[in-house]
């Protein structure tokens, strides 16, 4: 059944729980729609802001693009054992910024990506990235919430 409306999806990630539960939904949703997938990671440049220079370009740098890499493997790891074509992008930059213009460079027709379902201060201060997304993308975006913790 090749979807005429699902040809391209992009499934953002973190690596987290929350993600890969999304990663799960975008992968069956391009499986049911023979639709091809673009995974991206993206290394938040503003999450150094905070952190004195020498700190952020050391050990801090490294651990986060080791997390992109693994995060990426792994949703490359799940599309392929579904059949699903997938390519992979790992960058750096604000993720909604970064997560909408990768979709629009791929032409995709749907985004996907969790919600790490933050709240109060949290989210207050450093929004979210999947309402950013929704808020200002062209194109449908499909949030999944990740589980409550038990």
């Amino acid at each position: 059944m090749k979807s005429e409306i699902f040809k391209k999806i992009v499934i953002a990630t973190d690596g987290s729980e929350n993600s890969v539960n999304a990663v799960k939904h975008a992968i069956e949703v391009a499986r049911i729609s023979e639709a091809s997938l673009s995974a991206v990671y993206v290394l938040d440049t503003g999450a150094f802001a905070s952190i004195p220079v020498d700190m952020a370009m050391g050990n801090m740098y490294e651990i986060l693009k080791k997390e992109g890499d693994d995060a990426i493997k792994k949703v490359e790891y799940l599309a392929q054992a579904a059949g699903v074509e997938i390519e992979s992008f790992n960058v750096e930059g604000h993720p909604a910024e970064e997560i909408i213009k990768i979709s629009e460079n791929v032409s995709a027709d749907l985004i996907v990506m969790g919600t790490l379902g933050k709240s109060g201060l949290d989210r207050f201060l450093l929004g979210s990235v999947a309402e950013k997304v929704s808020r200002n993308s062209n194109m449908p975006v499909m949030v999944v919430r990740g589980e409550k913790p038990k």
